[in-house]
């Protein structure tokens, strides 16, 4: 019968100490997450109701409920979708599929890093010059949904760059091999393969998008609407402003009401995610590799 050594002792002690540390470290990083939920459905949970959700806010904000801020916070989400997926997936396949490597290949990686990292309020200011007095957007939905989307272009273009390059090159060279072009083996091969992690960069997306203030305050998002947004042209309420001008620049507002704000916000953010998520494990599913 194998008797453990001292050696294997002392590799199975490290091992037990490695795990708890990663262990350790996991929990830390989820219990702030669960500390802060716990807080907003404590405090901001009784206030949730259909007419909380459904309804316009009355009394100088201090009342009434977030409906028109919950939808133009889908319309900055979606139009926001609609303008960087497209163009972060063309780019990634560009660079994956097209691009040799050379120094305007790398001049192009060196400018998505940096513009992953530049602060939000930059962006803001960006799109104020761009979107909204260059291109004469005016304050809209297009004006700051086009900034977020520029703001999160480096997700999207690292996510599915990553994403094709994890499909195996010999499905490329199987393609090859029966007379297929190279756009037809992306579009028919790589592309469905690839699909599952270029959602991963649209979840990212969606998050950051939504709970944006800095991009959207100078760009589209108005103080105060009585009206929804009848198309991008128009200036529309958010979720992420709202709760900022409740919190700091509204006087005598319930207490329960900025909580109940940030609770929808990530309520709205977790179902959008979920959706995205359940798309992604169906599509694994259907892999074959």
């Amino acid at each position: 019968m194998f008797e453990a050594t001292e050696e294997d002792l002392r590799n199975r002690r490290r091992e037990n100490r490695v795990k708890f540390g990663l262990l350790g470290v996991t929990l830390t990083l989820i219990v702030p997450v669960i500390a802060i939920l716990g807080v907003l459905i404590v405090k901001g949970g009784p206030m949730l109701s259909i007419d909380f959700l459904f309804s316009e806010p009355t009394n100088g904000m201090t009342a009434g409920g977030i409906f028109p801020a919950l939808v133009g916070t889908i319309w900055l989400v979606v139009v926001a979708l609609l303008a960087s997926v497209p163009v972060g997936v063309a780019a990634a396949l560009y660079l994956s599929e097209y691009a040799s490597d050379n120094w305007v290949t790398r001049l192009i990686n060196l400018a998505i890093i940096n513009l992953a990292g530049v602060p939000s309020i930059v962006h803001a200011l960006f799109g104020v010059g761009a979107f909204v007095l260059f291109f004469r957007f005016g304050t809209s939905i297009l004006a700051a949904s086009l900034t977020l989307a520029v703001m999160t272009l480096p997700v999207v273009i690292v996510s599915t760059r990553e994403s094709l390059q994890a499909v195996p090159h010999e499905f490329r060279e199987a393609c090859w091999a029966m007379g297929a072009t190279r756009w037809q083996t992306i579009w028919r091969i790589v592309l469905p393969n690839a699909v599952s992690g270029i959602l991963t960069g649209v979840i990212l997306e969606v998050s950051r998008t939504a709970g944006e203030t800095a991009p959207i305050m100078f760009t589209g998002a108005a103080f105060f609407l009585p009206f929804l947004p009848q198309s991008v042209y128009d200036q529309t309420m958010a979720l992420s402003l709202h709760l900022f001008v409740i919190s700091t620049q509204v006087p005598e507002v319930p207490e329960a009401l900025p909580y109940a704000v940030a609770l929808t916000l990530i309520l709205l953010v977790l179902t959008m995610n979920a959706a995205s998520v359940g798309f992604r494990v169906w599509l694994r599913q259907r892999r074959k590799w």
